[in-house]
C-alpha cells in the first residue's frame, strides 16, 4: 500500500518488500509521506522531524589563514 501512495520516495525489492529512498523527505512530498505512514497497515513506517543545526553550529564561511 505504502509504494503505491508514494512511489517517489518507497520502491519494492525482488521481493515486494518496501525500500524508503534515504534523505529527508522533499516539503513537496510530505503529504503523500504523511499519507503513506497512517495507511500503513503494519505500522511500519514512521515520519520524524529532523533537526536543524543551530546556527552556531554551521561550520564558518571565514577561511583559515
Amino acid at each position: 500500500m505504502c509504494i503505491e501512495l508514494l512511489p517517489e520516495l518507497i520502491a519494492p525489492d525482488p521481493w515486494g518488500y518496501p525500500l524508503i529512498a534515504p534523505g529527508p523527505v522533499p516539503e513537496e512530498l510530505l503529504g503523500l509521506a504523511r499519507r503513506a505512514v497512517n495507511s500503513c497497515p503494519t505500522l511500519a513506517l514512521l515520519l520524524t522531524r529532523s533537526a536543524e543545526p543551530a546556527p552556531d553550529d554551521l561550520p564558518s564561511r571565514e577561511a583559515a589563514g
